[in-house]
Parts: structure tokens; sequence; C-alpha cells
């Protein structure tokens, strides 16, 4: 009866399968334009930074998929640009940041309600919930807001080290909102350039202080303006404006069908927002504490303390998909199709992973790269939960396809762009 079920299913043209809805605009926040214009020159200064050397596009840069193009990422103590970002040698940073960064796309969607690999913050019913205590969320607009302030705080993202400035100091002794405090520190940096003072009021009118938060809210709104992306071939599709190619259509057959992938890639922006141990690779020193195994990172048990949640990661969005790799929490594969297979079959990609194949180009010492030990590995398989999938060459070249139709030609460009030079006159990461 099972079989018969499944050949019925695969037999069901596309017309009679269910598909998500297509995107409309009231999917998305509004967003002011005079705040979007300030919070694009914010997004792209490296004002916000400690040593004033990295911006927000310096990680999540348009060339590279709004991420960075790198397995994991360099923030201070790197030079460059994209996959060429290295260590300086004049400033070897302390550690690499651990997790892959991930694309901006849709972040102004309504049903984006929980961010980072982890969930780490998300919005609740009462409120906006973060690591970082209930003060901490006084004042953003949204939680993409929120997500702001992690960035600038993190001495290997953005904040350099406590003996570099004075803003790594106010984090490192603890001093973080209020007067003299990190927020601040950074905030009259702003103020104190005279366009900008100009923008923030244009942007904020009425309001009587210049603080992080507006500078925030901002970018925020900046991000979520610049890259929404539903005008891919796979909207038009969805809209009835074009078709599909038969091999696509196909691979949208399979993805919504057949092989599930839909269980958890679900609704218009294929994430359904949850958390899932899928098996992935940890390579790099992993998120953990001090005291802890650098070579681990649990995921969501980080956050849930829940024993049930180790391994799991958040599904992200497959927009624009191809071009947001190195793929992974941990960005362990950077070709696709390789990654579209091991995520068919976690368990056996996981023990045929080969670390060295990773780019990664080493820190200070070899110890830098601590590969997943052999117990964690079977730790990571043993979360895994669902079958083994075999998958044919013929099914994953479907995939592909159809993934190739979630790629936006229109919003990969941006909608405003990189701007040639910003009002602090330091220099921008324009890729080019």
């Amino acid at each position: 009866m099972l079989r018969f079920a499944l050949l019925w299913l695969l037999a069901l043209p596309a017309s009679a399968m269910e598909f998500p809805a297509p995107v409309t605009d009231d999917a998305y926040l509004p967003t002011d334009p005079a705040v979007v214009a300030w919070g694009r020159l914010l997004f792209w200064d490296p004002i916000l930074s400690g040593n004033r050397n990295i911006s927000c596009g310096t990680c999540h840069h348009p060339a590279f998929g709004t991420g960075d193009g790198l397995a994991l990422g360099l923030g201070e103590g790197g030079v460059g640009l994209g996959p060429e970002r290295a260590a300086d040698p004049a400033n070897v940073p302390e550690d690499r940041i651990p997790r892959n960064a991930p694309g901006l796309w849709n972040l102004g969607a309504r049903e984006f309600t929980v961010m980072f690999h982890d969930g780490r913050i998300e919005e609740t019913a009462d409120g906006l919930r973060t690591p970082m205590g209930e003060e901490m969320t006084q004042g953003f607009d949204t939680l993409l807001s929120a997500q702001t302030m992690f960035p600038v705080l993190s001495a290997d993202e953005m904040a350099g080290q406590a003996n570099e400035n004075d803003v790594a100091r106010m984090v490192r002794s603890g001093r973080i909102t209020g007067p003299g405090g990190a927020w601040d520190i950074l905030a009259r940096r702003v103020e104190a350039v005279p366009e900008y003072r100009a923008m923030w009021e244009a942007a904020f009118p009425g309001d009587d202080a210049l603080d992080f938060t507006d500078i925030s809210d901002a970018i925020a709104q900046f991000v979520e303006h610049e890259w929404r992306s539903d005008t891919s071939p796979f909207d038009a599709w969805s809209r009835g404006e074009a078709e599909l190619h038969p091999v696509a259509l196909r691979g949208a057959e399979l993805f919504y069908g057949s092989l599930g992938c839909a269980d958890c890639h679900a609704g218009p922006f294929q994430t359904d927002h949850g958390f899932h141990a899928m098996g992935q690779p940890q390579i790099g020193p992993g998120k953990a504490m001090a005291f802890e195994d650098h070579a681990r990172d649990t995921g969501r048990e980080r956050v849930t303390g829940d024993p049930a949640d180790a391994y799991a990661f958040r599904t992200p969005s497959l927009r624009n998909v191809t071009e947001t790799g190195p793929w992974g929490h941990a960005g362990a594969y950077d070709d696709l199709r390789a990654f579209v297979e091991a995520h068919a079959a976690p368990r056996a990609a996981l023990e045929a992973f080969e670390p060295g194949t990773v780019k990664l180009p080493l820190l200070a010492a070899a110890e830098d790269w601590r590969e997943t030990a052999p117990e964690a590995r079977a730790a990571i398989a043993a979360a895994v939960k669902g079958p083994e999938r075999a998958v044919t060459e013929d099914e994953v070249t479907a995939l592909m396809a159809f993934l190739e139709t979630l790629r936006d030609e229109g919003a990969l460009r941006g909608r405003s762009g990189v701007p040639e030079t910003v009002p602090s006159g330091l220099a921008v990461d324009r890729g080019e």
C-alpha cells in the first residue's frame, strides 16, 4: 500500500502538488526611505568597528551572496575581501569566527522571527529574547535590529581587542549600555560626522538623542530593503508568469514531493525556521566556552540546554542558495552539488568527509584547524534523525536545476548597490 502511495505521488503533475503561495508585499515589514538611506551608508562604513577597519559589508557582501565566500570568516585581524581574505601577519587574530556567515536574504519578511544558526535571538509573544538579558533588548524596533548588536560587540568580528580601542575596552569591562559604554561610543562617533547627523534628523524627526538603537534600526531597514528577493524564475513560475525548464520542474516535484526536502525547507522562502540535526561536519574552532571542547559545536543545545537539541542548527532559507557557499553551519562544503548529495545521506557523508579538502588558511598555529575528533563525529551522526536517502545522479541534477530557479538576478545586484564613499571618509570594501 505504501509503495502504491509513493508511486501515485511521483505520478502527480506539478499542478496537483502543493507548492508555496507566491510572495506578496504583505509578507514584509514596511521600510522608510530616509531610514534606509542612512542605514545603507552605515552598513558600508567601518566607523562601527572598534578599529575603524571593518564594516558590516566586509563579511556580508553582495559579491559573495551577502556572505563572505569563506568556510569560516575572519573579522578583526583579517585583510582582503571574500575568499582572498586572510590573517594579517602584523595583527594575527586571536581566533576565527566559528560559524559560516549567513546570507541576508528576505530578513525583512515577517516570518523571520529567529536568527543565527542556533536561534539564540528570537521574537516571542513576550518580546525579544537574547542571551544578553532584558536590558540589552530595549529600544530595538525589530529582531533584525537587535541582531546588529552582536557583531559590533564581538572581539573577533568587529570590536577588536581591549588593548586596541575604546569600544573593545568597554566590552571587556562589561560596559555596553549607558553613557560612555560601547554603544554610546559608537553613537558619538556617528553623531560627530555632520552628514550622518543631518541624515539621522531626517530619518528620526523629533527624536531627542542619536542612540545606538537608531543606528541598528537604520541598518536593519536597509538590509530589509536591499536584499528582498522574490523576483526569481521560481517566483515568476509561482505567479503564473513563466514556465520552468522541464528538468527544474522535475526537481521541484522531487523537492516538494517524494524526497521530502520541503518537510524542513517549507514555505515561500524554503525554511521552517526550525532546528534539525543533519550531520554536518564540524571544522575550525567550534563555538564553545573557554573550558569546553572547542572541536565541537552542539548548536541549538547551547541555547536551550536540552540534549535533544544537540547538533541541531536552524534551517536556512534557500533563496539564492547557489551564491551563498560554502554551505553548512561551518562551511564544510564548497561544492553545492556535493552538499546536496551529503544532505540526503548525512551519516555516510559524515563518515567519508575529509576535512583536508576544505580551504581554511591557518592562523598563528596548526591547532587553529582543530578537526572534529572521531568520538565527536560519532555523536554528530547519532543525533541525526530520519533515514539515509539514496538519490540518483539524475535526481541530484534535477534538484540542482530547481535550486538554480531560486537565484534572483535582480536581488543579487542589490537595489542600491555599494556606495563609492561613506561620510566618515573611511575606505569602503567595494569588491572591485
